[in-house]
């Protein structure tokens, strides 16, 4: 018995070392480019395996597990930059992993999330050190004129993405370019808009998708909950949307909406005031967009969270109800 083990030791052993062998050759070899050379993108806060998904869909024809596994071996999976980086035919797993270690970008980027007000975007633009800031001490007001937007407010006007600038580049020509790409955007959903909706203007959509996007649990609900909000708005109901009252609260929310919230009256509180808000409250993404200019075809006035991130929608007021007591208070 103990020469038998011993000899399946033995092989474990070999499997072992021709696995480390198969391995180091791999790092070493160069990796296969859907073109050379090969723009690659790694957004912000990336984790080791989002990075190296990212990586083969940039083009790199590398297993990311592989990557993954190798980034923490050599003790850097933690060290990988964001930014854009260029590859060219020859080179290696580990060579990758050196040039993003190193930080050797051929742009840095700044990423935008869907959902966020426009001052988490202009804080996280300000503390970007690759920007050069040309917008420090400006009024939001005055950012806008800088860039050449008419609107007076910056919010819901620039769109949510991954933008590549070079070092030294101006933050104001950060802003043009995502203010331009939300007017692109919201033209093109305006353009491809449902017949009959309550809306006078893009503006208007556009206070409509940022709603959408505050509200929206799942993604694939998007168009339904623009359909209940269009359906009020063709009523003249109140929204009744908490996301604009929390906008309008401010930076004061502590996270806890209270009653007199509720109760108290500003120009975002659509508990108190029909129609829409006088501006969008945060920065909608292209489905919101999409689904706030051709929502769901449906008559729902109401909906309720199910407290698994979905929603049930209701026609009628005391469907709702019953909807509420049931998924909110367990009735």
């Amino acid at each position: 018995m103990k020469r038998i083990v011993l000899r399946l030791v033995g092989v474990l052993l070999v499997f072992a070392l021709a696995a480390a062998g198969g391995f180091a050759w791999w790092a070493h070899q160069p990796v296969g480019l859907s073109a050379s050379p090969v723009e690659v993108i790694i957004k912000p806060s990336s984790g080791v395996a989002s990075v190296g998904r990212q990586i083969q869909r940039g083009g790199v024809a590398m297993d990311p597990r592989l990557f993954q596994l190798l980034a923490r071996i050599t003790g850097h999976g933690a060290d990988l930059k964001a930014g854009g980086y260029q590859f060219e035919t020859g080179i290696t797993p580990l060579d990758i992993i050196e040039k993003m270690v190193k930080g050797e970008v051929t742009h840095y980027v700044v990423t935008v999330i869907e959902g966020w007000e426009f001052r988490k975007m202009r804080a996280v633009v300000d503390a970007n050190p690759a920007l050069k800031h040309d917008t420090a001490g400006m009024s939001d007001a005055d950012l806008m004129k800088a860039i050449g937007a008419a609107e007076p407010s910056p919010e819901g006007l620039f769109f949510p993405d991954t933008y590549l600038f070079a070092r030294g580049s101006s933050d104001l020509e950060l802003y043009r370019h995502a203010y331009r790409a939300m007017q692109k955007r919201l033209n093109e959903a305006w353009n491809a808009r449902a017949l009959d909706l309550p809306y006078k203007t893009p503006y208007e959509a556009l206070v409509m998708a940022s709603i959408v996007e505050k509200e929206t649990g799942q993604a694939v609900e998007r168009p339904m909950i623009a359909a209940v909000f269009i359906n009020r708005l063709r009523k003249n109901m109140m929204l009744q949307t908490d996301p604009t009252v929390i906008y309008g609260v401010g930076e004061s929310f502590d996270g806890n909406l209270r009653k007199k919230d509720l109760l108290t009256d500003t120009p975002y509180n659509t508990y108190t005031r029909t129609g829409l808000p006088p501006t969008p409250i945060a920065l909608p993404g292209i489905a919101s967009l999409a689904a706030a200019t051709t929502p769901a075809p449906s008559d729902a006035l109401y909906f309720v969270a199910r407290g698994d991130g979905s929603s049930h929608f209701s026609n009628s007021l005391p469907e709702h109800n019953r909807a509420v007591d049931k998924y909110q208070r367990g009735k």
